[in-house]
């Protein structure tokens, strides 16, 4: 079984995607964190995430069993990643990473921002997940508090908005919820609530009978 959980920042994708693995016995993917992978290795050799091919460069470095999720977890990585992931060659150089892990024997779970639509267009269940984005702020923020970083709800907003515009503008593989995934808003849910609601969305997709 292939599921596909794609949404902009904070809507609880990540969350959502870690327990239906979780649920369904299934290995995770989080798409999102490769390209934060290539940001920190952008911004530990000094390079600006606008130089597309210094980032081509660096995505092709990318060793996923090597990713320190606390680095990777930063504002300042975050927006990195947001800027160099419209870069086709960066995109190419993850595209078979991804395709390689949705095409393990047995199925899988991956979560980002094209997975329905780019990477797994034939996945078995696709879920589309958001939330309005002032509830995704308050997400992201009370995140970074909690890790340290001195960042106001203001700037995590501003920058939860540019990154949602540019990762609907891209012309390579933009976010945009597949013709035939299912749309989770998460606005008013709690975390368990969100989770329970996906795997019942995943059963009866499925055509299991729901817990």
């Amino acid at each position: 079984m292939l599921i596909a959980v794609d949404g902009p920042l904070a809507s609880g994708k990540g969350t959502i995607a870690r327990a239906i693995a979780a649920r369904f016995g299934l290995p995770h993917l989080d798409t999102g964190s490769l390209y934060r992978a290539t940001a920190v290795l952008m911004l530990d050799a000094g390079e600006s995430p606008h130089d597309a091919d210094a980032a081509t460069q660096a995505a092709k470095l990318v060793d996923p069993a090597n990713i320190d999720e606390r680095r990777i977890r930063s504002a300042s990585v975050g927006a990195a990643a947001s800027v160099l992931s419209v870069h086709p060659g960066v995109r190419e150089a993850l595209f078979h990473l991804q395709q390689d892990f949705a095409a393990r024997p047995g199925g899988a779970v991956l979560d980002g921002r094209d997975i329905g639509t780019v990477i797994a267009p034939h996945a078995d269940v696709k879920l589309f997940v958001t939330a309005d984005p002032e509830i995704r702020a308050g997400r992201r923020h009370a995140e970074l508090i909690n890790r340290g970083e001195e960042i106001t709800f203001e700037q995590v907003l501003t920058q939860l908005k540019e990154r949602d515009g540019r990762d609907a503008a891209r012309k390579d593989s933009p976010m945009r919820q597949a013709d035939d995934a299912i749309l989770l808003d998460t606005s008013n849910l709690s975390i368990d609530g969100a989770v329970s609601e996906a795997v019942r969305l995943v059963q009866i997709r499925t055509g299991q009978a729901p817990d």
